[in-house]
């Protein structure tokens, strides 16, 4: 199977209604470690990357445009680093037309490291990262193993579910939510849960495909 620019132009207007959804819980959420506005940015960011990528003829492209957006739109750390996710995946598949499920595998792999390394973060420490790299090491692995398209997405929608929950037992170590200490234990990262949404949309995008 292919991956098309419009497939991903298709899993970013479900990322969308996903995240404009949850918009009031992910603001729950962030107020409760942070400035509360978490779901307020991201749901304008990927409003915005819908317009923006309109008109985008390669998947590459598709991403790029992406990156920039949330950059611009989303501002802050948050903005940075998903910025930086959909950066480093453009970069890893430049110039394809389409794209194979070991290069989706790969361009979220290029994009998670990018995470971490513009983060300075790793599992553990209360961050998207903590939902983003259990997803896309499940994935990987479903798909190493031939397991269908379909199927390995949807694992590794539940691998960042699971991530996003994992974050309540944690204390933070980054941003603003590591100056409560022990009170932020109890209360799930709104970054990591907001990861959580956007795969889970991206794997109902492609059951409904």
């Amino acid at each position: 199977m292919s991956i098309t620019s419009d497939d991903l132009k298709g899993m970013i207007r479900a990322i969308t209604a996903a995240i404009e959804s949850e918009k009031d819980a992910l603001n729950t959420l962030d107020a409760a470690l942070g400035d509360g506005d978490h779901g307020t940015g991201i749901s304008m960011g990927f409003a915005s990357v819908v317009d923006a990528t309109t008109e985008a003829e390669n998947p590459s492209d598709v991403l790029r445009l992406a990156a920039m957006t949330l950059m611009n739109r989303m501002g802050g750390s948050s903005g940075a680093l998903y910025g930086t996710l959909f950066l480093k995946a453009a970069m890893h598949i430049k110039d394809k037309a389409r794209i194979t499920p070991d290069d989706f595998v790969a361009m979220w792999q290029k994009g998670c490291e990018g995470v971490a390394q513009r983060g300075k973060s790793q599992l553990g420490d209360k961050t998207m990262l903590d939902a983003l790299s259990p997803a896309v090491d499940t994935l990987a692995q479903q798909i190493s193993t031939g397991i269908p398209f379909v199927n390995a997405l949807n694992d590794a929608a539940t691998a960042a579910e699971f991530g996003a929950e994992s974050t309540e037992k944690m204390q933070a170590k980054h941003g603003r939510a590591k100056f409560v200490g022990e009170r932020a234990i109890g209360h799930r990262d709104a970054g990591a849960q907001s990861i959580a949404l956007m795969f889970r949309a991206i794997s109902n995008y492609w059951k409904d495909k």
